[in-house]
């Protein structure tokens, strides 16, 4: 069966607070649709000081998802752990696992924007450390018990809804976070279709005697909108999933690897490469009886409310279950 996702990452370039607001309400509004049409996932994640207004806070939108909706996951891909306090991130995800009943996902990633770091004043160089910490004390914190945190002792309640903790990933495209993933005995998902990597966790894993398991994603994970007109929608909003296009690639540099990694430069470009595809409800559909996952962006790159939502009811109408 295929897995549903339905993406949200709030850009809106030259989006002004009251739209703003309203292409938030929309999300929610979406995410209970979406809830309501057999969607498995919400998904979203975290970006900091981008001029577009990429979200910052994906575990309050995630609540608010999670409030909206009543049997749709929510997967936080990813958080950037090192910019997370340890244990007010446990706090905060314990929150939400009990008012969800179990319904959020996080993965935890490192980043791959110096300039993240440097706006929160977190050293790039220690990143490594962090999130081992992180890791460490969101697992420990879960028990409910007291355990030694910075030279005292601490105690994080309320205890989680989930056991033995709400679901944790660890993400992320080198052999670092493989290697932290099957240290700590916690699942890992690569940002790439990258086998190597997962043998390399096995391995890794095995030596350790932990447990966990690789959430490979599929050699192809194109970001869909599905249109009845493909050419119409390519011409009338194809600059909107090139902003989005070209934002990634402008951080991702350097040994980074992600399935939406990009290199187009023109509208073009990016459709002849097929990281972004725009879909007729057939071909949607088709794909759903074969493909491991589709991924939906509804309102990629500042899309227009309506249009994202003509994109949503065909998507789900295409792979209704």
């Amino acid at each position: 069966m295929t897995y549903t996702v339905v993406r949200f990452n709030l850009v809106a370039p030259g989006a002004t607070p009251e739209s703003l607001s309203a292409r938030y309400r929309a999300a929610l509004e979406m995410a209970a649709y979406a809830d309501g049409h057999g969607i498995d996932t919400v998904q979203t994640e975290e970006h900091h000081g981008a001029a577009d207004s990429w979200l910052p806070s994906p575990f309050v939108f995630a609540g608010s998802v999670l409030g909206a909706t009543r049997r749709i996951a929510v997967t936080v891909s990813a958080a950037i752990g090192p910019l997370h306090d340890p244990l007010r991130l446990a706090e905060d995800i314990a929150v939400l696992d009990l008012l969800s009943a179990g319904r959020l996902v996080t993965v935890a990633g490192i980043g791959y924007r110096p300039e993240e770091y440097e706006r929160a004043g977190v050293d790039w160089a220690g990143r490594g450390r962090l999130q081992d910490e992180l890791l460490e004390t969101l697992v420990r914190a879960w028990t409910g018990e007291p355990f030694p945190y910075r030279g005292r002792t601490v105690r994080v309640t309320p205890r989680p809804y989930t056991r033995p903790h709400p679901p944790l990933l660890v993400g992320g495209s080198s052999r670092a976070a493989a290697r932290r993933a099957a240290r700590f005995g916690l699942p890992f998902f690569p940002s790439a279709h990258l086998p190597e990597l997962a043998a390399y966790y096995e391995e890794r894993r095995a030596a350790f005697g932990t447990e966990g398991f690789c959430m490979m994603p599929a050699a192809e994970t194109p970001l869909l909108h599905v249109s009845e007109d493909p050419d119409r929608t390519w011409a009338r909003y194809g600059e909107h999933f090139l902003h989005e296009a070209r934002a990634y690639a402008s951080w991702q540099s350097g040994n980074v690897r992600s399935a939406v990694r990009s290199a187009a430069t023109t509208v073009a470009e990016l459709r002849e490469e097929g990281v972004y595809r725009v879909v007729t409800p057939d071909r949607c559909a088709r794909w759903a009886g074969e493909a491991e996952g589709l991924v939906l962006h509804p309102l990629c790159g500042g899309m227009p409310v309506e249009e994202g939502w003509r994109s949503l009811r065909l998507f789900c109408a295409a792979v209704a279950r």
